[in-house]
């Protein structure tokens, strides 16, 4: 697995240099400034790389951080973070007199400076490490110490259990189990490592879901997973061990401390996250990773400056003058996904790596800095779409592997779950889906009716959504359309997600009656649901959707992907899929959810996902006018126009050339968030940071300035005429699009390959017209 990482890393690396070569476009990015001190952390400024997320602030005279990672999943399945870390200079050289934090996106690094003091910090983007830097004008003594909360065993009670996979109280005590920490010359070592000697979430799930006939076959993220690290700083020496407590959470801290006063003091920290056969594997692994960090500086420095350049250089939207905040926070927020870049795991949702204290964010979760809504483990689809959509045009493609390679990882499991529960083939894959590919179990409901089917989630929200990994699917698709990614890995995950709706609804209608198809000869989807809203459908939109849209690209895939047997097979699928189902608005055609459902349950607008994601109806396609008119006058999609969080109101209204709409929407999508790092949206209706609320936002930005249909590129299909700036996008067949916007009118536009510059087109009125230099 790291080999072929490694391989696609350089894949994406090699593209990338050779798009800036070509283009020879270097775009500058903004440093962010704050010139006071922080609070607390809710006001705190991310910085990382790699798989490493931190958040660094400035409190009453002290730098302060904590440091998350991609993986750090323990018995329980709750993302804890690795520590909180706290800089102390002799004589508090930090105050809101000459002070300044300053976040270099450039870079990926931030600077801190107060009186006679400068601190850098920099992760490094390639190895799993964090470099500190403090110098002083004058000698001074330089301390840091390692704060945990973890340093004994807790019981979690209430609604701290949300934090992790059982959400609820059990009739067992779950437990957070302490840390190891050790102090020794120089060096402070922690680690929590995964005991297989106490009940686990894992364990737990597989016997009340029914799966333990398959245990052995299933992949299980969670045993010896092993997460900490090393703190060094050369010639610091240890300290007695402190107590303290902060935002109503105790910790204890173990110090290092310059053994005299120190101009210059390098601290090094390796962070390290993985499956380890034993501890001393951990052990030697991470020993090894400070010993190549601290010979390496310099280089390793330079690759991570130029792994920032190039990620800026992919692609970028700055806009100018008064509206130059809204490419500001799309930047901002970009750089918060840069940081997981190379996670095992994917972003999550609901904070990714830059969760602060939760009472920060609301004041009846007093719990510890590991707390957040919705789970650690627990990837809900419907929101990760959310994060991964954007990259898709800013060219991080690389990004999208951690998110790719979680239903690759859990392609097995997902196809058991078909074998034991219906006994047929094809990947089974959850809304609410644990990293160890089953239901979480709260979501799966053990409190059900015991004749109940065991393969379904006895739950309200969830009961027959399947289709949200069709998406993941697409974007997998999209990526070799974009960049010419080689995704032969994922063409069994695909084909196995399309198996598993021939075999289950064949399956189902064969339960029901004589006839496995109805009377048009189509597939009869029943039950199905469009997305968490529409319940009990008949022939769900999303579902349709799905399946035509993944079915009709995989038949365009290349032989040397896709067999012809194969192809035959999808062909007829294809045939089989019913139409998407309409219905009569005022006298107007309009998009359905469904052809039938029984009742709505939650506040989405699924008839409008052939708009998005699917592409079904768009700019110069058929049946636009009835999209529209879905928007404008269905009631749900009224009655649900937000722009809190996951809601994608915005992104419908670009895609469907409605610019009021659009531009009011994106406008407070974009707009700061209450804390002060103006990207820490939310809660909304996950956690704060909410990343699928940024996500969002950037959709709607790209689908706003560039759209396309198959060859066909449009530019400005909702912009508004006084947003002027300029911006460099990816379309689809390896092509970049990048051009100056004038009062909505397109300027030295580049495009590359050349050749692609016959398929731009622009507005004239209300036509489309091929782009002219003229």
């Amino acid at each position: 697995m790291l080999l072929k990482n490694i391989f696609f890393f350089v894949f994406i690396l090699i593209i990338s240099t050779n798009i800036v070569k070509a283009q020879n476009s270097t775009i500058s990015k903004k440093d962010f400034v704050w010139t006071s001190m922080s609070a607390n952390s809710s006001e705190s400024m991310p910085c990382g790389g790699g798989d490493i997320g931190l958040n660094v602030w400035v409190e009453n005279g002290d730098l302060l951080f904590y440091a998350s990672q991609s993986g750090t999943f323990d018995e329980n399945n709750q993302m804890l973070k690795l520590g909180r870390f706290r800089i102390s200079i002799f004589g508090s050289p930090f105050s809101n007199t000459g002070f300044e934090q300053r976040l270099r996106l450039a870079k990926g690094d931030m600077n801190i400076e107060g009186v006679n003091t400068k601190i850098h910090i920099w992760v490094d983007v390639f190895k799993p490490i964090v470099h500190i830097n403090v110098s002083n004008k004058k000698l001074n003594t330089v301390n840091i110490r390692y704060e945990s909360w973890r340093w004994e065993d807790r019981i979690l009670k209430g609604k701290e259990l949300r934090a992790n996979s059982y959400k609820v109280p059990q009739k067992f005590d779950v437990i957070t189990y302490k840390d190891s920490i050790l102090s020794q010359k120089d060096k402070i070592s922690f680690f929590h490592r995964n005991r297989n000697d106490v009940r686990n979430i894992f364990d737990y799930t597989v016997q009340m879901e029914g799966m333990n006939s398959v245990k052995s076959e299933l992949f299980n993220p969670l045993s010896n997973n092993t997460f900490g690290g090393i703190l060094y700083g050369k010639n610091m020496i240890p300290l007695e061990n402190e107590v303290g407590s902060y935002m109503n959470t105790p910790f204890k801290s173990w110090s290092l401390q310059t053994s005299k006063n120190v101009k210059e003091q390098d601290i090094t920290i390796v962070l390290n996250t993985g499956q380890y056969i034993s501890l001393k594997d951990w052990k030697n692994n991470t020993d090894q990773l400070l010993k190549e960090s601290l010979s390496n500086y310099k280089i390793d420095e330079e690759k991570t400056y130029n792994w920032w350049k190039h990620y800026w250089n992919k692609s970028y939207i700055e806009l100018d003058g008064e509206n130059s905040w809204i490419s500001q926070n799309y930047d901002l927020f970009r750089y918060q996904l840069g940081c997981n870049a190379f996670g095992k795991w994917p972003t999550k949702f609901n904070g990714g790596l830059f969760t602060f204290d939760p009472v920060l964010v609301d004041s009846q979760y007093h719990f510890s800095p590991d707390f957040r809504l919705w789970g650690g483990g627990t990837m809900t689809a419907q929101n990760q779409r959310l994060v991964y959509w954007s990259m898709l045009k800013n060219g991080d493609w690389d990004l999208m592997k951690p998110q790719f390679d979680f239903y690759l990882k859990n392609l097995k499991n997902a196809e058991l779950r078909s074998r034991v529960y219906w006994q047929h083939n094809g990947a089974c894959f959850t809304e609410q889906i644990e990293n160890f590919g089953l239901p979480n179990i709260f979501e799966y409901n053990i409190k059900r009716p015991s004749n109940y089917d065991k393969g379904l989630e006895y739950n309200a929200w969830l009961e027959y959504q399947w289709e949200t990994v069709f998406e993941f699917c697409k974007m997998i698709l999209d990526t070799r359309v974009y960049g010419n990614l080689n995704i032969r890995e994922y063409i069994p995950q695909i084909e196995s997600c399309i198996s598993f709706y021939d075999e289950h609804y064949q399956y189902l209608a064969s339960k029901r009656g004589n006839k496995i198809w109805d009377g048009k000869g189509k597939y009869i989807f029943y039950p199905t649901s469009a997305a968490e809203t529409y319940k009990m459908t008949y022939n769900s939109t999303t579902v349709i959707s799905a399946l035509k849209v993944i079915l009709s690209e995989m038949l365009q895939l290349p032989d040397s992907l896709m067999a012809n047997a194969q192809k035959v097979k999808w062909s007829t699928m294809l045939q089989r899929i019913p139409d998407i189902p309409l219905r009569t608005i005022d006298g107007k055609t309009v998009l359905a959810p469904a052809e039938v459902w029984e009742r709505i349950q939650n506040t989405e607008a699924p008839q409008l996902y052939p708009v998005f994601p699917w592409g079904i109806y768009g700019i110069d396609r058929p049946g636009f006018d009835t999209a529209i008119q879905t928007y404008q006058l269905d009631s749900q999609v009224i009655k649900t126009k937000s722009e809190i969080g996951w809601k994608q109101h915005n992104i419908f209204a670009a895609r469907l050339g409605l610019l009021e709409d659009a531009k009011s929407l994106e406008l407070k999508k974009v707009s700061k968030g209450k804390h002060r790092f103006p990207t820490f949206w939310g809660p909304g209706f996950d956690w704060t940071p909410d990343h699928n609320w940024g996500g969002t936002a950037m959709i709607g930005l790209q689908e706003m300035l560039l759209q396309t249909d198959g060859k066909k590129i449009f530019l400005l299909p909702t912009w508004p005429k006084e947003w002027n700036g300029k911006f460099k996008l990816h379309a689809p067949y390896n092509t970049t699009v990048e051009a100056t916007i004038l009062n909505g009118k397109i300027s030295k536009l580049k495009v590359f390959p050349q050749n692609r510059l016959s398929d731009i087109y622009v507005k004239n009125e209300n036509d489309w017209m091929l782009f002219t230099n003229q």
